[in-house]
């Protein structure tokens, strides 16, 4: 494969745009891990962003870079790729989640990033640059991922309600309220698993194309994984209330106990997806969650306004990010 003879500092530049990605992913989805925590007021806003931070970073020593290897080389060709698709691709994305972020609608990070890769490849190489195994397995669980973690949450809520039937309703409140504290960790877990990876693949691509990693390497240069894990866990510590509170409260009220399957849920549908190396959305994860703990005791529970509002969100985050990641692809010429 051939290498692109460029300079240090642009590839500088473009690795700290990536991490500034990967720090706005763990900002802008801080919320999907620390909202049902926060909303059931197991623990304090402060409090919660630092538990996640810190679960977000141990991730790396749990998780093998299987994400990372479908978003480094199994969404598009590497051969086609070059410095300005990385920069169109993380600008696009970044530009998205800020907008998302300013109106509290929790679109996913992840799907950005793969709508901004895919936009900002097919000026330069058209269609045949995709792999087209790779973006369907990823758009189908846009689909999948909620729907599993909707079902996962309100089987996890029915089988509580069941165990705890003859328990008084203090009793169970203050039992979740210890129990939430292990199912917000393991989706804090799964959140660092699968979303630092995102732009550990995104790096390694950087990487290969201008030859500082083998085409043939089986992983990444270890600071590119370290970095990443510790940019996400930053974020996620400045992570911002707007979206916890559309998910957490707006969404669905919760208490400790729905907050335990909601999360116990999403974090069992993370930690599969990540172990098959698909790269989903935590957002779209815990949304369905809370939706199917919300359901399980009415379907008035749920406020469908907001979650069609989100869905929305979901449905225009990848062509919205693949045509501003065009756009900046073109707009890249003048700048280098």
């Amino acid at each position: 494969m051939l290498t692109i003879e460029v300079a240090f500092w642009v590839v500088l530049l473009l690795v700290l745009l990536a991490l500034a990605f990967d720090f706005m992913n763990g900002f802008h989805d801080a919320a999907n891990s620390i909202a049902t925590v926060v909303s059931t007021g197991v623990l304090k806003p402060q409090q919660a962003v630092l538990f996640a931070a810190f679960f977000n970073f141990v991730a790396i020593f749990v998780f093998q870079l299987s994400v990372a290897a479908t978003v480094g080389k199994g969404i598009v060709y590497p051969a086609h790729v070059d410095l300005h698709v990385i920069f169109g691709a993380l600008s696009g994305a970044i530009i998205w989640n800020v907008i998302t972020w300013f109106y509290g609608l929790p679109s996913s990070s992840s799907h950005a990033l793969i709508g901004g890769l895919v936009g900002a490849v097919i000026p330069k190489a058209g269609l045949d640059a995709l792999v087209w195994s790779g973006v369907f397995k990823t758009v189908a669980f846009i689909f999948i991922s909620p729907f599993v973690g909707f079902m996962l949450g309100s089987l996890m809520m029915l089988l509580v309600a069941w165990v705890c039937r003859h328990s008084t309703p203090v009793k169970t409140d203050r039992w979740f309220r210890r129990l939430q504290l292990f199912s917000a960790g393991a989706y804090s877990l799964g959140h660092g698993g699968n979303d630092a990876q995102k732009t550990i693949g995104i790096i390694w691509l950087l990487l290969i194309i201008t030859g500082y990693v083998e085409a043939t390497s089986k992983a990444p240069p270890t600071w590119t994984i370290v970095s990443c894990y510790v940019a996400i866990a930053l974020g996620t510590m400045f992570g911002g209330w707007r979206i916890v509170k559309t998910m957490g409260q707006k969404l669905t009220k919760l208490k400790p106990v729905g907050g335990f399957c909601a999360e116990t849920g999403g974090a069992i549908t993370l930690f599969s997806a990540t172990a098959l190396g698909i790269p989903v959305s935590t957002t779209h994860t815990i949304t369905g969650a809370i939706v199917g703990v919300g359901s399980t005791q009415r379907a008035g529970a749920v406020r469908w306004g907001v979650a069609g509002n989100i869905i929305w969100a979901w449905i225009f985050t990848i062509p919205a990010t693949a045509l501003l990641s065009i756009g900046v692809y073109y707009l890249s010429f003048l700048i280098f």
